[in-house]
Formats: C-alpha cells, structure tokens, sequence
C-alpha cells in the first residue's frame, strides 16, 4: 500500500500552476511596475513638455522689439502671466516649475531659432530678440515598484522655441532700405528726423542700397497685380501675414504704374492705376501741383489722367520751381501743392541740393511762405492764423511741442482738412483756385484744386478717415539681409508713418535762363514718375495702431516654432 502511495504521489499534477506562479512572479511584477512606473514618466514627461511650451508661447507674447520687452518675456516666462504646476516628479513640490534664466534664450530669426545658432540673452538687444527658446529644468519621477528590478528613477527634461505671428491690415505694400545702415546703423534714426522730407527712389535688380524703396508681398492675385491692388484700393481686405515678428516677403522692384496707384490718393486715375475689383477712393484734401482745364466735361474720359483734357503740370512761370535752395523764393506761384524740402526742390536734377545720403533726406525746411503766399495771399499771417492746436503729437492729436513756425507738411494738410470751404482770415480754406495760362504752349483757363472731384466721378467718395495720404512704411536693412528683388522671410527693423507729399510724375521744363519764357531752350528734369516724395511723420508702434494711421490692424498671435 505504501509502495502505491508513494507512485501516486509522484504522478499527482495538482498544484503543477502554483509553482509556475512562484518561478514567474519577480518578471510579472517587474512588468506591471514597468508599465506603472513608466505611465508615470510619460505623464510627467507630458506635463513638462506642456510647461515649456506654454512658458514660451507666454514670453514670445512679450516679444514686441521694444526696450524692457526681453525683461518682460522673462518675467512671463518665469511665471508671470501661466501657472506651469508639476505634480508627477519627487521632488515634493508642486509650485511652478523653476525656469532659471539661463535656460531663457532668445534669437533673431526662425532660422536660428530651429538650428540654435546665434542666441544671446543681452537685454539690450531688445530690438532683435523675435524668438524664445525655453528649457524646463530636469525633474525626476522615483519609481514605485520597479525598484524590485534595480529600477529606481526616471528624469525628463523638455524644451520649446515661439514667436509672435501677426496680421498687419489695411498696410501699403511699401518697404524701403534703411538710409542709416549706410553708416553702420542697424536702426533708423526717425525721431530726429520728424518733417524731413525722404525721396525714395526704386530698388534695381541687384543690391539695393539704402534709400531705396520696394514692394511687399500682399498675396493678391499675381504679385504685380496685387501690388497695385493693395496701394490704391481703400478696402480694409488687403494684409500682409507676418510669417514671425515683422517678417515679410518683398517684390520686385519695379513694377509697371504701381507709383501710379499711389496717385489715385491724389484724385488722380490714370489709366489702369486702379485696379478691377475694388474701390480707390481719395482723400479729402488732393492739394498739389497740378492743375485741370476750367472747360472741359466731367465725362471725358481723360479729365482724371495726366494729360493734356486732364490734370497736368501748371507751366514752368506759374509753378514752384526754384533755382536756389537757399536764398528766399519771392515769386508767388499760381500752381503749388504742399512742396518738397527746400535741397529736393531746386530747379537742377531730382535730388536738389540735398547731399545727405545721396540726398535721401531733406532737413524739413520746406517753403512754408511760398506755399501760403500761394493760396492765401501775401498779406496772410500764416503764424498767426494757424492755431497752435494744429500741432500734432505721435498719435496724431493735438499736442503744441513745436512752434508754429516749424509746422509739418502733414499738419497744414490736417489743419485744411479740418477747416475745408470755412474762411480764415478772409480766405476760404481749400478752395478753387482760377487762373489763365498765358506763353507758349499754354492750355487756357485752368483750375487748381484743393479738393478731391474725380473720386466721385469714379464712384468712390474721398475719404479722410483712415487719412488716405498717410500711410505705414517697413523699414528693412537690406544690405544686412541681402534684399534684391524677390526675398523672403525679411525681418522689418521699423514701421513708420509718412505723409505722401505729391503725385509721382515726371516734371521737366524748359529752362528760363534768360528771362524771356519765348526763349527757353533748356530742359531740366525736376522729378521722375517712379520715385515717391513723402515727409516722415512719426515711427509707427504697429501694435496699437488706430484708424489715424496706415496700419489699421494689426493681430498679434504667439505661435510655437518647435
């Protein structure tokens, strides 16, 4: 019997599992602890990725180029605008999670932000930092139960590069060369140059230099076409998308009538210069050195054109046209427009006497008595009829820091504006000037106009709010970023606000250089179609733009680079 038992014993497979379990359960444990342990990594792995991401979109937020805007992004980074809480790692804590500012770092352009090149962390560039890279510090999960394996912890560490995306409206697709780079400076000097009169003249084929001016890439249509679109149509649709803080895409420098969009601002529709599909409204106040035939029909088709039914340029005797930057202008012109500087305006080549940058800018002395002499007479006391409230401060309101004696280009313009058909002084503000032409190759009875007439003709309203003379101007150091032509991904230094002075039109005479106008022989070239004159009214801070400025709206949206 016991002999049986003991066979039986041996052949008994009950309990077979129960050691199965016992060899197994140290790799079954180590496995569930795994997968626990590592749930928890990846959770806290997830959590700082989110930390660095939301701290960096919080200090790219920050990100406006402006003095103070690096301090502030770090501040935001740090925690002051998100609340980045851990509560995955061991380090019993669940405040915010510490960003020492070494791991801050901020760069210029995307693409250094992407390959990590060329960083720095000195506030006082402020005025190049467009991107934030963020590194949480690493943090560490102790695990629960892989520490049967030998298992003890896991640590993480996350990084985040944002930037600031904006949607800039309403903007003139105009750039021109920073004329300060020329001498070394990466910014414009354009506080001390409120008033001056600039000439920009257009970027080549090649380099293009300082002083000269381009086009943006607006995304209308075919490059050209939206160009023409965004410079004269009065739609609020046209926007130019920043691909980062003011980066743009330019065009080409040439491009056929665009000046001539411009000039629909000026009451003036050449052919085509108005674009199909939208609306070219002018502005109030058109004053400027043209002139239109008393006699001729509104429904000519030419009466809006520069041409001989339409506007034209008053003859050289009854026009602005100086010999000498210097010495008083006592003639009193029949025809004049709100003037260039004294050095752009004299009677010898485009860029006058003005030697500043190749003569880019003026000084802002402009012929303030020949112009009022000219529409209001010479026994009308300019200085004393004009309320010092005709001054305007950088935002465009009243603001009397300068004397009337030193008032703007932009500030008559306004202060016409705001007083047009009322009588000043025994003169009426803005209205029609008569005159007969008389010498050779006079057109008769002409008028000068101070107020928009073909606007209404086109079916467009003239408009002074948004002021369609004033418009926003990127300013692009194009040396430095190698502008020639199509470029992309151009960082923008500055915005500013520019007073468009007069049409851009070829202006040649014949030379009086013997007082007898029968005998003018000589001609001079005064300006070219291609080039735009304006006055510099103020540096644009694009982010709190109103209707009084070019840009009308602008959306800043931080976005996340990698």
């Amino acid at each position: 019997m016991r002999r049986t038992s003991h066979k039986g014993f041996w052949k008994n497979q009950q309990g077979a599992a129960a050691a199965t379990y016992a060899l197994a359960l140290v790799p079954l444990v180590a496995v569930a602890g795994l997968g626990f342990d590592y749930a928890r990594v990846a959770g806290m792995d997830t959590e700082l990725q989110n930390a660095a991401d939301q701290a960096a979109l919080a200090g790219a937020s920050q990100l406006d180029r402006t003095d103070g805007s690096m301090e502030r992004a770090i501040e935001a980074v740090r925690g002051g605008l998100v609340a980045n809480r851990t509560l995955f790692a061991s380090d019993g804590t669940t405040t915010n999670i510490d960003l020492p500012a070494a791991n801050i770092v901020f760069y210029e352009s995307q693409a250094d932000a992407e390959a990590g090149t060329g960083g720095f962390t000195n506030p006082t560039r402020f005025a190049d930092a467009g991107f934030v890279s963020v590194t949480v510090e690493v943090r560490t999960a102790d695990f629960a139960l892989t520490p049967i394996v030998e298992a003890l912890s896991g640590s993480s560490v996350a990084s985040a590069v944002a930037g600031l995306g904006s949607a800039l409206c309403r903007v003139p697709p105009l750039m021109i060369c920073n004329p300060d780079e020329a001498g070394g400076s990466l910014t414009m000097d354009i506080d001390s140059r409120i008033g001056f009169g600039f000439l920009a003249k257009p970027g080549g084929g090649g380099q293009w230099s300082p002083g000269n001016y381009g086009y943006l890439d607006v995304g209308l249509a075919n490059g050209a076409v939206g160009v023409r679109q965004a410079l004269g149509w009065g739609s609020a649709g046209n926007c130019i998308a920043e691909n980062g803080p003011s980066t743009v895409d330019t065009q080409t420098g040439n491009i056929a009538n665009a000046p001539g969009s411009l000039n629909t601002r000026f009451d003036v529709y050449e052919n085509g210069a108005c674009e199909s599909g939208g609306t070219c409204p002018s502005a109030l106040n058109v004053r400027k050195d043209m002139v239109r035939l008393q006699d001729k029909a509104p429904g000519n088709g030419k009466t809006c054109e520069v041409d001989k039914d339409g506007w034209g340029l008053p003859m050289e005797q009854d026009a602005y046209a100086p010999t000498d930057a210097v010495a008083p202008y006592t003639k009193t012109p029949k025809s004049m427009g709100h003037p260039r500087d004294k050095c752009h305006a004299v009677f010898d080549g485009a860029n006058g006497s003005c030697n500043s940058l190749t003569g880019s800018f003026g000084g802002g002395n402009w012929d303030r008595d020949a112009y009022f002499r000219a529409h209001y007479g010479p026994g009308w006391d300019w200085k004393t009829n004009i309320p010092t409230s005709a001054i305007l401060d950088e935002d465009g309101v009243p603001g009397p820091d300068r004397s009337i004696a030193n008032i703007m280009r932009y500030e008559v313009y306004k202060w016409e504006e705001n007083n047009i058909n009322s009588p000043v002084a025994g003169v009426t503000v803005l209205g029609d000037q008569n005159y007969t032409e008389t010498g050779q190759g006079n057109r008769g009875n002409v008028r000068h106009k101070g107020q928009s007439v073909c606007s209404t003709q086109h079916g467009y309203p003239p408009v002074s709010n948004p002021d369609r003379r004033l418009i926003s101007v990127a300013v692009v150091n194009c040396s430095k970023e190698g502008v020639s032509g199509n470029s992309t991904n151009v960082p923008v230094r500055q915005w500013m606000d520019v007073f468009l002075v007069q049409p851009s039109a070829d202006r040649s005479y014949k030379v009086d250089d013997d007082n007898d106008p029968s005998t003018n022989t000589k001609t001079k070239e005064y300006t070219k179609k291609d080039e735009v004159y304006v006055e510099i009214v103020r540096e644009n801070d694009s982010r709190s733009t109103g209707t009084l400025g070019g840009i009308t709206i602008r959306r800043d949206v931080p976005y996340l680079v990698k």
